[in-house]
């Protein structure tokens, strides 16, 4: 006979969209990316989807578990087109510092991003175009 240990909830890592919040309000630009990575790796997300369009973002967790922070801000045009080498160079500068979010947003939809998914396993941030095609994908520093 097999035993089958039932379920627990405090083996289940359950985040809150406050706790989220809390987490990404330390985040002042691309250089502390990392840390809130880990922080709310910590806390049991397991990926998340950030959308340019408006801001909002579905974290994920195990057993489909889904946690999601509604519109930030108005709804940007994002380009029809995708320019590359100025997306990578604006990233990079936001990655320096060089500029806050809503900047580093703003480019990304004048650069024809529609999306970022990082992947906690993997740590990996993949970038997307309107068409759903893979632009970039980065490791992150753990």
């Amino acid at each position: 006979m097999k035993f089958i240990e039932p379920f627990n909830n405090k083996s289940r890592k359950i985040f809150t969209v406050d706790q989220i919040k809390a987490a990404h309000s330390k985040v002042k630009s691309g250089a502390d990316f990392p840390a809130y990575i880990r922080e709310i790796k910590a806390m049991g997300v397991t990926h998340y989807e950030s959308y340019v369009i408006d801001g909002h973002i579905d974290y994920h967790g195990s057993m489909d578990y889904t946690a999601k922070v509604p519109a930030k801000y108005e709804a940007l045009l994002i380009a029809n087109s995708t320019d590359i080498e100025q997306f990578k160079a604006g990233l990079k500068a936001h990655q320096r510092a060089e500029t806050d979010f809503l900047s580093f947003i703003r480019m990304c939809a004048a650069f024809g991003i529609e999306k970022w998914e990082v992947c906690m396993d993997k740590m990996t941030c993949t970038y997307f175009d309107k068409a759903g095609n893979v632009v970039l994908v980065e490791g992150i520093p753990y």
